[in-house]
């Protein structure tokens, strides 16, 4: 097959869809995507489906509805839907089981395997007509000359999620874990350009896992407990770590366990430039100290970015004018965005200008102190437009939390 040219840096040929013989990618490939809930994706994305062929054969995920004509006929290029013995849903969240009332129409013969929960959440997102059974932790089932193992993982990120284990290849079908955002007609991490493939996958960890960092850090005890090691991880968006599939295991790992960097984060907006000077100010004053800054203007950067960047800093600084008595809109929502996602072992400050009342800084200040985020002190503020002396006092501010993380 000739070579193909790509964007992300492509080293080798093209390989086939295949993760081992009878074990197929049957996805589909959204290009276009670039608002996934909220979360910007400026490279687009992938719908990850595996079709498992043995004495029974077994569909592992289905993909968004508005693919279904692209994934039934890469299926039917395989095999006969009505071959089809089980269709298995390690989560029901829409890009993943859309396709499930079409294909289990067409695949009659086939029966349907979910947790308890996904049972549960099939029945109310398509009605009570299919034909559905439930599996739990440990729960094995024989295809022939192939073993699948099920594993629970309620809050990966929803209470029905769970992960099929292929025993014989090791190779763990990890749904939303362990993915990536990344349209690419290529399948496997080793195909791609590595840090284009970590930057998406700790933007996917950031936005979409951190909050739920506890649960993933038992989960693998867990795993490892039940002795399963895999040697590939497919997840439901992205590529298949095949070659850094321990790499990835362990980043989750650092980024579970909240391991950062002397590094500082400020997010601010701004209406009349006077907390856009204090930000450079603060800037300054972390930068003295040796410490990596990323200033972040609110209005011109997503923030599904600024969340990446947060995941390995130490320092997150926030600024807001006071507008209308409140937040701006834009902190406001940041904040709503950040605290859903319960950053850990963070140090926070604040900052911002204000007119006649001044309450942003406190406000701040009270949100993140009630979700149990640790602040330092009570935060900076200047009426109208700061002067040298104010900026000064800025530069101190960044100086001083950044001696505070180097302690």
């Amino acid at each position: 097959m000739p070579n193909e040219s790509n964007v992300y840096g492509v080293r080798e040929k093209m390989n086939r869809n295949s993760l081992a013989k009878g074990i197929n990618w049957v996805g589909v490939v959204d290009w276009n995507m670039r608002d996934f809930h909220g979360y910007i994706t400026h490279r687009g994305t992938t719908y990850n489906s595996y079709l498992i062929s043995d004495t029974k054969t077994a569909l592992v995920d289905t993909v968004k509805s508005n693919f279904s004509k692209e994934f039934l006929e890469k299926i039917r290029k395989i095999t006969d839907l009505k071959k089809i013995d089980y269709i298995i849903i390690n989560h029901v969240e829409m890009d993943h089981s859309g396709v499930l009332p079409k294909i289990a129409k067409l695949a009659k013969n086939a029966t349907i395997l979910a947790s308890r929960r996904g049972k549960d959440a099939i029945i109310e997102h398509f009605g009570k007509d299919l034909c559905i059974e439930t599996v739990k932790t440990g729960d094995k089932l024989n295809l022939g000359n192939r073993t699948l193992q099920f594993i629970e993982t309620p809050m990966l990120h929803w209470p029905d999620s769970m992960f099929t284990y292929i025993v014989e290849e090791k190779i763990l079908l990890s749904n939303d874990a362990f993915g990536q955002h990344l349209a690419t007609n290529f399948r496997f991490d080793d195909q791609v350009d590595e840090h284009v493939l970590m930057e998406e996958a700790m933007s996917y960890y950031a936005n979409i896992l951190m909050g739920y960092r506890a649960v993933f850090s038992r989960k693998i005890q867990e795993v490892k407990k039940m002795g399963l090691e895999p040697n590939i991880i497919a997840p439901s968006h992205g590529l298949v770590w095949r070659s850094y599939s321990s790499k990835i295991v362990k980043s989750y790992l650092d980024w579970s366990a909240g391991i950062s960097k002397q590094k500082a984060v400020v997010v601010y907006d701004t209406m009349y430039e006077s907390t856009d000077k204090m930000a450079m100010a603060i800037t300054e004053g972390l930068s003295s100290q040796g410490i990596e800054v990323k200033l972040l203007k609110l209005r011109v950067s997503d923030l599904s970015l600024i969340t990446t960047e947060i995941l390995e800093s130490k320092i997150v600084i926030v600024g807001s004018p006071t507008l209308n008595n409140q937040l701006f809109p834009s902190v406001s929502a940041f904040l709503t965005y950040i605290i859903g996602l319960k950053p850990k072992d963070k140090l926070w400050g604040f900052f911002g200008s204000y007119g006649w009342s001044g309450e942003a800084v406190k406000y701040m200040t009270e949100i993140v102190k009630k979700v149990g985020f640790e602040v330092f002190n009570s935060g900076l503020t200047v009426k109208y437009v700061p002067n040298q002396e104010d900026l000064k006092k800025c530069i101190e501010f960044g100086k001083k939390i950044a001696i505070k993380i180097k302690i």
